[in-house]
């Protein structure tokens, strides 16, 4: 008996460690909400900085990774054409390509399969998709700039289904194309779609069958699909271009709209719940904080945004701890904003830009234990700590070279994931594994 017990602990000691890691399935960790709850995670790097465990090239993109089941899933756009060159805001090249979803070994980098088709690019910043893609029940979702959705076998990469969301819903492709990450729930997914009457489109996950449909607008904005619970019920939040909207998941019913139009049709970040509080913004001086009805789906505004106080986020989605807003705000700065009034209490630009202002600067705040770790567009991940008095840098690492252009610089703009204690960061060429381990 004593020699069994001792085989099979020492089987157990010699299975793989990611069978206890914590996943990164989607955009924003496994809860969407920037959360990293691993633990044995280091406090501060080493001097030499930390360990890169693996470096694999890839083609060019701003979707960030999901980690799964000891895969990382990557969605990439390979062209002969220099997009770097051809990235003008105001400008919308025809570039022919094709996207594809990558499937690579968490632990080595190796690529395990891949799902590519051909894609003709007509968006503004062209290097690649924008959307994470999501993995559950053995599928990975993608969902490529142009409108191309894709339900693939997460072993294989085999396609289980698909749809185009211009041809088979008349959606037409904004500014900067498709954005809204798509959303997983029980037997749903949730998408950013267009055309007439499906803004949102819900649809079976597993035969992509169009379950319902709902909301019109003038643009999609960029903003992904959002589940809260508020009121007795659950919610999802859909931010176009001209309203923040909550519908019943279930059936696509509308329960409630405030008008929201950020400049440009630029609605981006998830809103942000907390308590009874939901907190929406965008540039323009466009936010709000609404107050949550306790007893039946609504809301009704506190305050909105004004020159000098609120945040007005571009790229990433802020987070809120304790009534305290941290983001980053338009012209680069992470801020620290009072979720009841709007009240700005400090502002740095040591995280984001590394120096000063820089339109839409940026760099995507993630919280862990008692610390952050914010990526920034610079490719340095920071560590640091947040409070409503100042911001406390640990430590920084370069990671990462930004690949991508932006208002005449070089920057990095792709969500992170968080998983098996390591960070999983891609730019236009390449992707990296660094191992975040405490020693």
């Amino acid at each position: 008996m004593a020699r069994s017990k001792s085989i099979a602990l020492a089987l157990y000691l010699a299975l793989p460690s990611l069978a206890w890691a914590d996943d990164w399935p989607q955009w924003m960790g496994p809860k969407r909400d920037g959360v990293w709850r691993e633990t044995g995670i280091l406090a501060k790097f080493p001097a030499s900085g930390p360990k890169v465990l693996w470096r694999e090239k890839i083609a060019g993109g701003y979707a960030g990774p999901a980690v799964a089941d000891g895969r990382v899933y990557v969605h990439d756009f390979l062209t002969d054409v220099d997009t770097k060159k051809a990235s003008n805001p105001a400008a919308r090249p025809k570039i022919d390509g094709r996207e594809r979803v990558l499937c690579l070994d968490a632990r080595t980098g190796k690529q395990l399969w891949k799902h590519e088709y051909p894609c003709t690019y007509k968006v503004s910043y062209p290097a690649g998709p924008r959307c994470t893609p999501a993995v559950a029940g053995g599928k990975v979702y993608s969902l490529g700039s142009m409108g191309h959705l894709f339900c693939l076998d997460a072993q294989t990469g085999r396609v289980v289904w698909s749809r185009d969301f211009v041809k088979d819903y008349g959606a037409t492709v904004a500014m900067w194309g498709f954005c809204g990450h798509p959303l997983v729930d029980g037997d749903k997914l949730y998408c950013i779609v267009g055309g007439p009457g499906s803004v949102a489109v819900a649809f079976d996950k597993d035969t992509g069958k169009e379950l319902w449909k709902a909301l019109d607008a003038r643009d999609l904005g960029y903003a992904p699909p959002t589940l809260i619970e508020a009121g007795g019920k659950r919610q999802l939040l859909i931010w176009h271009a001209e309203s923040l909207n909550s519908l019943d998941p279930a059936t696509g019913k509308s329960y409630w709209s405030v008008p929201l139009a950020p400049s440009y049709g630029m609605s981006i970040m998830a809103p942000r719940k907390e308590g009874d509080y939901l907190f929406a913004g965008g540039i323009g001086f466009i936010s709000a904080l609404l107050k949550l009805d306790a007893d039946k789906p609504g809301a009704s505004v506190v305050w909105r945004g004004k020159p000098k106080m609120s945040l007005y986020p571009v790229n990433s989605t802020p987070l809120i701890e304790g009534g305290i807003l941290y983001g980053v705000d338009q012209p680069g700065p992470l801020m620290a904003v009072k979720l009841d009034s709007g009240e700005r209490l400090w502002e740095t630009f040591a995280p984001t830009t590394g120096g000063g202002k820089a339109s839409s600067g940026t760099a995507f705040l993630v919280k862990n234990a008692d610390r952050h770790f914010l990526f920034a567009e610079t490719g340095h991940l920071v560590i640091a700590r947040l409070s409503p008095r100042k911001y406390e840098e640990i430590g920084r690492a370069k990671i990462l070279e930004p690949t991508a252009s932006a208002f005449g610089r070089s920057v990095v703009w792709s969500h992170p994931a968080f998983a098996n204690r390591c960070m999983f960061a891609r730019n236009d060429t390449e992707i990296a594994c660094v191992s975040l381990a405490a020693e």
